[in-house]
């Protein structure tokens, strides 16, 4: 375990200030996020140093179509997640403690060489909910930034700014998940809010990271198309008209096993109404 950065001590124990989330902790207890534990008045990161998964991926399948297409990024993953989505396609390692997966020892040395010895030209951090570790990917980040990598962050985007602004200069690309465009569907599928992920998605564009978006429909969940309407004209309207815009197709898994697959047609009219709203890029995902 390392010492985790963004708490502050309360008469409980500690408060975590990484997230939203803000969980207010006492001694043993974790965060939502599973990854972080207060101990002897101290907030700490179990994850530091501990992936779940490594892979080398085609950075399409972060997804991003437009950063350095038709390479290889090596992609890296610890447990925990401040989301819990009853959709969750990774639920086995995101809802999971650390101590409750297999997983490697490694150092962000050791990261940043096994992507140089697997002449990859990104580290990606993705999978779960890189933004829970956030140390290691900082620190990992910092030394993949020296040694001529691009760094990339997969994430859902539920972060406070503070910690976000201090990541950002070290970040490449990143594709975010924007779940929905609104904060009900966001509470009920999730378990957090949206205005934090349209914060981060400003941010990210205001610190000059190459941006794409993802979008999951979900079959009476989230394709109400009167929604997503609103979605791309805020996205217009706020800088993301030349940002890719990704409409994923979703299948049944973890507690959404109820619903069917999303019909083809339901991306299709999608991808209309974002090119009617001024997006330049939509691309339709697990077809």
């Amino acid at each position: 375990m390392i010492e985790a950065r963004f708490y502050h001590s309360t008469a409980k124990g500690v408060q975590c200030d990484l997230c939203p989330n803000e969980c207010n902790l006492s001694e043993g207890q974790r965060g939502i996020c599973s990854s972080r534990i207060c101990l002897n008045g101290k907030l700490w990161s179990e994850a530091y140093g501990h992936p779940c998964a490594l892979a080398i991926d085609p950075v399409e399948k972060k997804p991003l179509m437009q950063f350095h297409p038709g390479t290889k990024c090596y992609s890296v993953a610890c447990s925990g997640c401040n989301f819990h989505c009853l959709n969750c396609q990774n639920f086995e390692i995101s809802q999971a403690k650390p101590s409750e997966v297999e997983s490697l020892e490694a150092s962000p040395e050791d990261l940043v060489g096994a992507c140089l010895a697997s002449h990859c030209p990104s580290i990606a951090y993705t999978y779960t909910e890189p933004l829970t570790y956030f140390e290691y990917i900082f620190d990992t980040a910092r030394l993949a930034r020296e040694k001529g990598l691009y760094n990339i962050l997969v994430s859902a985007g539920y972060v406070n700014q503070k910690p976000l602004s201090e990541l950002a200069p070290l970040l490449d690309a990143a594709n975010i998940d924007l779940k929905s465009f609104s904060d009900n569907i966001y509470r009920r599928v999730s378990g957090g809010t949206l205005q934090p992920v349209l914060d981060t998605l400003l941010l990210l564009k205001d610190a000059g990271v190459h941006l794409e978006i993802t979008n999951l429909l979900i079959p009476t969940v989230n394709d109400d198309m009167s929604m997503i309407r609103d979605m791309c004209k805020w996205l217009s309207s706020n800088g993301f008209a030349d940002c890719p815009l990704h409409f994923s197709r979703f299948f049944p898994r973890f507690k959404m096993n109820n619903l069917p697959p999303t019909p083809l047609e339901t991306l299709e009219k999608a991808q209309k109404i974002a090119l009617e709203e001024g997006i330049k890029s939509i691309y339709l995902g697990n077809i």
